[in-house]
């Protein structure tokens, strides 16, 4: 199972249920590496998807704990061990963790791959992702090369759980 994640300087990811920024080459990646796949998202980061829609394309599936929650194309479960079972039907390597923070914390334990643009700022944010640098069971398996967007600094990071 994979995550992908875009994160600031201190591992920050949005603020008020918003991306802390939008850079188009990380937009592109993400689209690339999801689309005709599952996506594994709670529901505060799907409504916060244009029109609240889940994204077209790929298998959306949303984690609430609200029984009566609906949406059109998209699997509502509302437990952990209801997400794990939906999860069974769909290989695992076409599986992407896409957020919030609980919901990344909650799956990050079951993900062998993450997906990291990490962008040299700090932002003022309210929700974090997991800081992979400090936990000893994952590593650096590949970067790209310092990119930037106007004068922002960024690099497409792939961790991998240690085996």
């Amino acid at each position: 199972m994979n995550t992908i994640v875009a994160v600031d300087r201190n591992w920050g990811i949005g603020k008020d249920n918003k991306l802390l920024v939008s850079i188009p080459a990380d937009m592109k990646f993400f689209r690339q590496e999801t689309i005709g796949k599952v996506v594994v998202m709670g529901r505060k980061t799907l409504e916060s998807f244009p029109g609240g829609m889940p994204l077209a394309g790929r298998t959306n599936i949303v984690l609430t704990r609200n029984e009566e929650y609906r949406v059109k194309g998209a699997q509502i479960v509302h437990s952990r061990q209801q997400l794990l079972e939906e999860l069974e039907r769909y290989p695992s390597r076409d599986i992407y963790v896409i957020g919030g923070d609980s919901v990344y914390k909650m799956m990050l334990p079951f993900c062998d791959t993450a997906y990291v643009t990490k962008i040299d700022f700090a932002y003022e944010a309210d929700s974090f992702f997991p800081d992979l640098d400090q936990m000893e069971e994952w590593e650096i398996a590949a970067s790209s090369e310092e990119q930037t967007y106007f004068d922002l600094e960024y690099a497409f990071v792939r961790y991998e759980r240690k085996m």
